[in-house]
């Protein structure tokens, strides 16, 4: 049997990408190179590895084969990274995953230090919710993440988000330096499930109440739009403040919650080697807007 990296990255790149015609925009090839490399693959398998029709999507076996694919590329991958750093030259492709208001409210910032830090290192973002990034980290999907709480581990703290209540600014408590959370209790409360549910929910039970939420709205635009709308309040974190327009407010809530947001790489394989040099830098940037020096 006969399996090459070529054949290895042009199936990965289908199932990122979920086509034959992206991914090979992606690789920076024809869509008959994707497809010969692909169908290669498979006769050497002797088995199909996708789903052709509408977006691709992997077989029974290609579900198998993929985390394994993962691992062999991003070995390469991480040989050629190492010579680099080696000759002070990072360069590479790193899979960032992180949830909807991190990508919204902190990642931009972040790509605009790298671009100019790490000017020949790539970020691609991929957007999910929380167990939907711990899953990417773990199966090899992404190559870093921006974590919440995660257990202790190597990683870099990026912030100290703490929640914050967010009311159409002719609220009656907008004009308060703090809301309690019990002052909400009139109000229909809606709710973003994923993962700051569960600390909301903690939130209000500290308060000693039960939440019971009118609406459970997913999509972050849609959840500040049905606030500005009148149709109920909520709790946000306070990464989602860029996000905010001026007609509501963002104000700190009671009892005092907050969440850590952590870049960190897999835990139970050895980093890409642009991943640490991305950590080091947001560290740098950290240490920056928080005026500490370097330990």
């Amino acid at each position: 049997m006969t399996v090459n990296l070529p054949q290895l990255r042009a199936f990965l790149a289908v199932v990122d990408t979920g086509g034959f015609s992206t991914a090979a925009a992606d690789l920076g090839l024809s869509q008959s190179a994707v497809s010969h490399a692909v169908a290669a693959l498979e006769r050497e398998l002797a088995a199909p590895l996708l789903v052709r029709g509408g977006p691709a999507r992997t077989t029974a076996l290609g579900e198998r084969v993929l985390p394994y694919a993962r691992s062999a590329l991003a070995a390469v991958d991480a040989v050629r990274e190492i010579a680099a750093d080696g000759a002070d030259t990072m360069t590479g492709t790193v899979r960032l995953a992180a949830t909807p208001t991190v990508c919204q409210g902190l990642v931009p910032g972040l790509l605009r230090h790298w671009a100019q830090s790490l000017p020949r290192v790539t970020v691609r973002v991929f957007e999910g919710d929380s167990a939907e990034v711990a899953d990417w980290l773990e199966n090899g999907t992404a190559d870093a993440g921006v974590l919440i709480d995660p257990p202790p581990g190597p990683g870099v703290r990026l912030a100290v988000d703490g929640y914050r209540a967010l009311l159409p600014r002719d609220h009656p408590l907008a004009g308060e330096a703090v809301v309690d959370v019990r002052d909400l209790e009139d109000d229909d409360f809606l709710l973003s499930p994923g993962g700051c549910e569960d600390r909301i929910r903690a939130l209000h039970g500290r308060a000693g109440l039960r939440l019971d939420p009118a609406h459970r709205v997913r999509d972050l635009a849609t959840l500040i739009s049905m606030v500005q709308a009148g149709l109920g309040v909520t709790v946000l974190s306070e990464v989602s403040r860029s996000l905010v327009p001026p007609d509501l407010v963002l104000l700190p809530v009671a009892p005092r919650a907050a969440r850590h947001l952590v870049l960190a790489g897999p835990r139970g394989r050895p980093w890409h080697p642009a991943v640490h040099s991305l950590a080091e830098s947001a560290a740098a940037l950290t240490r920056t807007r928080s005026g500490t020096a370097p330990s």
